[in-house]
């Protein structure tokens, strides 16, 4: 029997992995205890996307436990063993501005639960891969010291800079820099991803993404910026861009291409591997052009305000290098560039925000 596991299950990707791997996995163990709801109130909630996983497959399966927990994950990686092939690991606690309120939480979920879930499956599983997906901050603010010029829209990288054509490769630094707390402890669980990797062989390998997006988003202010965007554009509530004069550039990945990606890692996994993930030059925007966007989609201005102080250890400019990744697996191609991705969010979500608003 061939068994998947993915963490974080009713979360953007998780949930976009467990639709996957439904179709050609004999079942998926989704793990998830809506820890988003906590972090950032109830219409940050994946309820409704767990709801839905269990509605429409017979061969999902859901696990309400916390990744910390070790008895919880044991009696997972117990029961299905051997059968696991692999673990797509997405759980987090996923803001850099909310870690800060509780570092011992932010610490203990994205270090702590993913230390847990390596030595689960080194124990229970050990030929299985296992995929971890990071995030860019753990390089922290070094990117903000580029030679970045201001554009009408964005700020922009020199044009005679090594990162100006493709973005920023894995070589860039992650030591002494300022990282978030979120940083730091994402940082940890990928270092500890890549040793398992290269220390005990096992078929670990990390993608650290940048700004990951799709429809399945539950979008709140401090975390998934697109798809809050998009959900502040359809409805009518006001958005706060933070700092850097709204021209902060980020890449925008779809979840379906990131899936994309984890399959072709299941495929042919490299040990230890670590890669920068995100839409590349394909789907980068500023928040100015990314508000534009979703004026467009929306047909209806948006209500925002700008405040001065950007959030810290936050980029200026953020692109993804992804050609090492598509050099060792050539077949991946990402396919949704931004405007495209607002309106799948927008049109897959508006009728359920619009009713949570009259509610």
């Amino acid at each position: 029997m061939k068994v998947v596991v993915v963490t974080g299950a009713g979360g953007l990707v998780g949930a976009a992995a467990s639709r996957r791997y439904v179709k050609d996995a004999d079942l998926v163990v989704g793990v998830d205890n809506d820890s988003r709801a906590s972090f950032f109130g109830p219409e940050a909630s994946t309820a409704w996307q767990v709801r839905s996983l269990e509605e429409q497959y017979d061969n999902y399966v859901h696990v309400p436990a916390d990744i910390r927990d070790e008895q919880a994950m044991a009696k997972v990686f117990t029961e299905y063993g051997t059968d696991i092939e692999l673990v797509v690991h997405t759980a987090a606690q996923p803001s850099h501005d909310w870690a800060a309120s509780d570092p011992m939480t932010d610490f203990t979920v994205n270090a702590n639960g993913t230390l847990n879930l390596l030595e689960q499956t080194r124990e229970h599983a050990p030929e299985s891969v296992f995929i971890f997906t990071s995030t860019n901050k753990v390089y922290g603010d070094t990117p903000n010291a580029l030679p970045l010029e201001e554009l009408d829209t964005r700020w922009e990288v020199a044009q005679d800079h090594a990162y100006f054509k493709d973005g920023i490769d894995e070589s860039m630094s992650i030591d002494s820099c300022k990282h978030s707390l979120f940083g730091v402890s994402k940082a940890a669980a990928d270092l500890m991803v890549q040793e398992y990797g290269r220390y005990f062989g096992m078929k670990a390998v990390t993608l650290r993404g940048g700004c990951l997006t799709g429809p399945g988003h539950s979008g709140a202010q401090l975390h998934g910026f697109l798809a809050y965007l998009a959900k502040c554009a359809a409805t009518g509530r006001p958005y706060t861009v933070f700092g850097y004069k709204g021209k902060q550039v980020r890449d925008n990945l779809h979840c379906d291409d990131l899936v994309e990606a984890f399959d072709q890692v299941y495929r042919d996994p490299r040990p230890g591997e670590v890669y920068n993930m995100g839409g590349g030059r394909w789907s980068d925007c500023s928040m100015l052009e990314a508000i534009e966007v979703c004026e467009k989609v929306a047909g209806r201005s948006m209500q925002w305000s700008y405040a001065e102080q950007n959030r810290s250890g936050d980029h200026m400019w953020w692109v993804s290098d992804t050609s090492r990744f598509r050099e060792h697996y050539p077949q991946w191609q990402p396919r949704h560039d931004v405007e495209s991705i607002v309106r799948e969010i927008h049109d897959e979500g508006v009728e359920r925000w619009l009713a949570e608003a009259h509610d």
